[in-house]
């Protein structure tokens, strides 16, 4: 059986610390998949297609990474490309509550998915999107915290 991984996210945007575990995730598994969520609750400042572009784009070079978007239930995304796993990113004992819930939910919902947990390199403990999206809406520096592709995007989404 091939081990194959699912990453999701919003991705809005992308970081170094996303990237740090999609690429240690392609290290372990055969295959994984980073899907863009949908989530209409949420107000997200790329659209879904742009999301996907820029994700495509930063890991071009990794070949063992498919991008994709998904709304619905998580272990459903899963089954429909045979994944056994969920790749999670673990930046701080603070997620870890939150992400101790969906695992739970996830397992009661498929328990033939299984989660696996990365701890975030320490420089990116700090970062999320929401932190970069506010840095770069005040035009703070945050070449080291993103592709820099990403950072030109974001920077025409600010200056509009």
């Amino acid at each position: 059986m091939a081990s194959i991984a699912v990453c999701p996210g919003s991705f809005d945007p992308i970081t170094y610390g996303h990237l740090d575990i999609i690429r240690r995730g392609a290290r372990v598994f055969e295959k994984v998949y980073v899907v863009v969520l949908n989530n209409s609750a949420k107000n997200p400042l790329f659209t879904v297609e742009e999301r996907i572009n820029l994700i495509r784009e930063v890991t071009k070079e990794i070949p063992n990474v498919v991008v994709d978007e998904f709304s619905g239930l998580l272990v459903d995304y899963a089954k429909s490309v045979n994944a056994t796993a969920i790749l999670r990113g673990l930046r701080a004992v603070s997620d870890f509550e939150y992400e101790m819930q969906i695992t739970s939910m996830n397992r009661y919902l498929n328990d033939h998915v299984e989660t696996f947990f990365m701890m975030t390199n320490n420089q990116y403990s700090f970062l999320s999107s929401s932190i970069v999206k506010e840095a770069a809406k005040f035009h703070g520096n945050i070449t080291a915290l993103v592709p820099p592709i990403v950072e030109k995007e974001l920077k025409k989404k600010y200056n509009k």
